[in-house]
């Protein structure tokens, strides 16, 4: 009979002893998927220094930028006059009286001194119709039967800068109004008109007929009076009336308004401390992947990883750069920002709101530009620097995550090798102790004829 199973020839426990001298060849491979394990946490460790690193830079870059510094309130007195930023706008205050609003012409065409409609779809006469705005002048052309509907549709088409509309009275006569789009006087217009038929509706507009034309509302500029000298505008914004700052007004005003232009420095301040805070972040997160508790001997995931300890070490020795050349404050501590244990940074809210009172100053702590060498630039400055370099392609941080990336990579490799090695070992087993079991089957069934050969012998013999 053929054997169907090893071991079964042999007697022997042929699947335990090879599953152990199988486990015994695997036996590395539980410190390669520990190693890995290990690798793979440093890989996402190294993924949120750079998220932490990455928000320090955006910090470090506002404080290290002129817009930073030169940010302004605005505030009025009366709200008919507001102001707001188009630049960089000088601290100061300034008187302003509201004297005219802008406004558009607006003219009508009707029917006789009255200034009564037309019947409704009246025929206008053949001929030519002008616009002038400004400059510059457009020319219709009309036939005998065009209304004053296909008129202000012929107008509309010119892209003259007028809109024309047919508005329609209680009785059902009709009138033809036009209107500038913009305001002030570079936007009025005029208009003339040349008819076939004099006694047209045409030409009786081109006659300048009394209440056939009519300007019932004149174009004019804005007008204020600044700290008090008049200005105009062509619309109810006046945006260079003050250096990088636009007014608009919207009612006049019998007293003037007072317009304040201040240094925005609670803006300052959110942004210094929104680098203490992000540097603060940073700083922790480096701590305690780098600590080591001799209590417990708990090691932090990167303790003595020289990369780790390296840009810690860097950063807080950049918070005590001393910085020349920049105004009054030379270093962070001048302005309430000291570093405790631990390398935190805390803020002394008192001596910050001080320091806000020399905002040139300030500037100058953080965004001195660097020397052509790179050096003595400002806290802002040599941060976002710093930051930039861990952070570029072949950066710091990339540089370390693509050799973590190499070693797992490696290390996945060492564990197929391990798997292949078992995988052999198994099959060449399995095929030895197979023909062990047919080798040890063809003894024990000749064991087993010459037992009964040898006992028929000594029957027979007796």
């Amino acid at each position: 009979m053929a054997i169907t199973s090893v071991g079964i020839g042999s007697g022997l426990e042929v699947d335990k002893i090879v599953t152990q001298l199988v486990e015994l060849e695997k036996a590395p491979l539980k410190t390669l998927e520990a190693k890995a394990e290990t690798i793979t946490s440093k890989i996402s460790t190294y993924a949120e220094i750079k998220s932490l690193t990455d928000t320090l830079n955006t910090a470090a870059a506002k404080l290290s930028r002129d817009s930073a510094w030169n940010g302004v309130n605005i505030s009025a007195s009366n709200s008919n006059v507001a102001g707001a930023m188009t630049g960089i706008a000088q601290p100061g205050s300034y008187s302003v009286q509201v004297k005219q609003l802008a406004q558009s012409q607006t003219s009508v065409i009707g029917n006789g001194a009255a200034g009564v409609g037309f019947a409704k779809d009246a025929k206008v006469g053949a001929g030519t119709f002008t616009l002038t705005v400004g400059a510059k002048t457009f020319d219709i052309t009309l036939t005998a039967s065009d209304t004053l509907t296909t008129l202000a549709t012929a107008i509309n088409n010119k892209d003259s800068g007028v809109q024309a509309t047919v508005i329609t009275n209680a009785d059902g006569t009709q009138r033809l109004m036009m209107r500038s789009k913009n305001t002030g006087t570079d936007a009025q217009f005029s208009i003339a008109a040349t008819a076939t038929d004099p006694g047209s509706t045409l030409g009786q507009i081109g006659s300048s007929t009394p209440g056939y034309y009519t300007v019932s509302q004149v174009a004019q500029n804005a007008k204020i009076e600044l700290n008090g000298v008049e200005v105009e505008s062509t619309s109810n914004t006046f945006a260079d009336a003050l250096p990088g700052m636009s007014l608009t007004v919207s009612t006049v005003s019998n007293s003037p308004t007072l317009i304040s232009v201040a240094a925005d420095t609670k803006a300052m301040k959110e942004g210094i401390q929104a680098f203490v805070d992000a540097y603060n972040a940073l700083n922790d997160k480096l701590s305690a992947l780098t600590k080591y508790d001799p209590d417990t001997g708990v090691k932090g995931l990167l303790q003595a990883d020289s990369t780790t300890v390296s840009i810690q070490n860097a950063l807080r020795m950049m918070t005590m750069n001393i910085v020349k050349g920049g105004g009054a404050f030379t270093r962070l501590s001048d302005i309430g920002i000291q570093m405790e244990q631990g390398g935190s940074l805390s803020v002394n809210d008192t001596d910050l709101t001080k320091a806000l009172t020399d905002v040139s100053s300030l500037k100058g702590l953080f965004a001195t530009k660097s020397d052509s060498l790179g050096a003595n630039g400002g806290i802002g400055v040599n941060f976002k620097a710093f930051t930039d370099g861990m952070l570029a392609y072949e950066g710091t941080l990339n540089a370390k995550t693509d050799s973590l990336e190499s070693s797992l990579k490696r290390n996945g490799t060492d564990q197929d090798k391990v798997l292949n090695r078992a995988s052999t070992l198994e099959s060449r087993l399995l095929a030895q102790y197979t023909a062990l079991d047919v080798k040890m089957a063809s003894l024990n069934a000749l064991d087993a004829y010459v037992t009964q050969q040898v006992a028929s012998w000594n029957k027979s013999t007796s």
